[in-house]
């Protein structure tokens, strides 16, 4: 399939990092991550930083598609900013000082692009998203109403692809959230930038969208425990006000709601101590250990 392609060509690229990042986990987390870094500083013999640029897009997707591996991800990318050589470069991108970004400093312009840019369509992509699917759950209600009549209806056909469209939008929002949340985790973002995302998805008070309240709630149990400090104290009341009166809204249903108060409020009032600690990504020898571990399973 792939015979006499360049080896560098974007064909093989997203054929073999995509490959890898399918194989990735923390078992094998330095030994594929590795080889993911060998893909993109093949952007050394670049000037426009392409194959950095597409294996960043890559990692971004998957990143963003499986947000409970978003943790892990996010140490990828960290180590990819470290170890990314300073031959690769962009000659389109300039700095302060006149010279093409180039390096860890690239990498990391473009992955803040990316989530940048991904942020703010998301608002787009939703509408569309969402608007169609209402469009589309009218016609299958009419259908259903009419063969109800005469058989059973298979409730798989009377899934639109417009609904799994809404569907995926919402997952990847969330995604793109809580990979942000772990990258300001590892020092990637700062502080400015989370209150920024904050202020973004909790600004509509009156009337706000559910996958506002989401993405806000998903934020927050992410990253509070290290926004909520006291130079940040002032910032944090007001988010916290507002929440409260999220949980007393007539126009925010009562699952979220809950969520606020149960997931957040609460959260925050146990100084961020959740009920149930969640671990970190284990390794599969960490797992066998567990299990054969007598004190463990009781």
């Amino acid at each position: 399939m792939y015979v006499g392609l360049d080896p560098d060509s974007p064909e093989l690229v997203d054929h073999n990092v995509k490959d890898l990042l399918n194989k990735l986990n923390m078992e094998h987390f330095d030994s594929i991550s590795d080889q993911i870094i060998a893909w993109a500083n093949k952007s050394e013999k670049e000037t426009n930083g392409r194959t950095l640029k597409q294996v960043i897009g890559l990692v971004f997707e998957k990143a963003t598609d499986e947000a409970t591996s978003s943790e892990m991800y996010a140490r990828l990318c960290r180590k990819m900013m470290e170890l990314i050589s300073r031959n690769a470069r962009d000659d389109g991108i300039i700095n302060a000082e006149g010279k093409p970004f180039a390096g860890g400093h690239l990498f990391l312009k473009y992955l803040l692009n990316r989530c940048q840019e991904d942020f703010e369509r998301g608002w787009v992509q939703k509408e569309a998203a969402v608007a169609a699917a209402a469009s589309k759950a009218t016609e299958d209600e009419a259908i259903k109403a009419v063969q109800s009549d005469n058989k059973e209806v298979d409730e798989a056909e009377l899934y639109s692809d417009e609904y799994y469209a809404t569907a995926k939008v919402k997952r990847r929002g969330l995604g793109l959230v809580r990979f942000i949340g772990e990258l300001f985790k590892v020092q990637m973002l700062t502080e400015r930038v989370m209150h920024e995302c904050i202020k973004k998805l909790l600004g509509n008070v009156e009337n706000p969208e559910e996958e506002e309240i989401e993405s806000f709630s998903t934020l927050l149990i992410t990253v509070g425990v290290l926004l909520d400090t006291p130079k940040a104290h002032a910032h944090m009341e007001v988010y916290f006000s507002r929440m409260k009166e999220l949980t007393k809204s007539k126009n925010v249903n009562s699952r979220m709601q809950y969520m606020l108060q149960q997931d957040v409020i609460e959260l925050r009032s146990r100084k961020w101590i959740p009920r149930k600690a969640v671990a970190a990504p284990s390794t599969i020898a960490q797992i066998h250990e567990a299990v054969s571990c007598p004190e463990c399973i009781s």
